[in-house]
């Protein structure tokens, strides 16, 4: 299972990447979102796969009794969600505002920004 996971990730961290490096801000946006989800994945994989019981001390005992859940990626993988989505929500509006100004979504075009269009009356 750890095996099949890391693949995905692999996977997911190689699709993300490819489509960063495309022309269109479309597929860029595509490609922050499979980063964060393969990052997300990655944390997820890191912390081991156990299914266990909470992590709770039992009353009476000094020390967690195997196995137990880790929280800890669970809890980043929920702060990197949260912040995922503000990631993608600027840079959705931040794309958005350079699309009204430039006129062209295309990476290419978008090189020479010292002169912008002319506004038409």
């Amino acid at each position: 299972m750890t095996f099949l996971l890391a693949v995905i990730v692999g996977v997911l961290y190689a699709a993300g990447t490819y489509l960063i490096l495309r022309r269109s801000l479309v597929k860029v946006i595509f490609g922050l979102i499979l980063l964060g989800h393969a990052a997300n994945l990655m944390i997820f994989t890191v912390g081991r796969l156990t299914k266990g019981t909470p992590a709770f001390v039992p009353e009476g005992a000094e020390a967690l009794v195997e196995p137990f859940a880790d929280p800890l990626p669970q809890a980043l993988i929920l702060t990197a969600i949260v912040i995922g989505f503000g990631v993608q929500a600027f840079t959705i509006v931040l794309f958005k505002r350079t699309y009204q100004t430039l006129g062209t979504e295309d990476l290419d075009n978008m090189k020479s920004t010292d002169q912008l269009p002319e506004e038409k009356p």
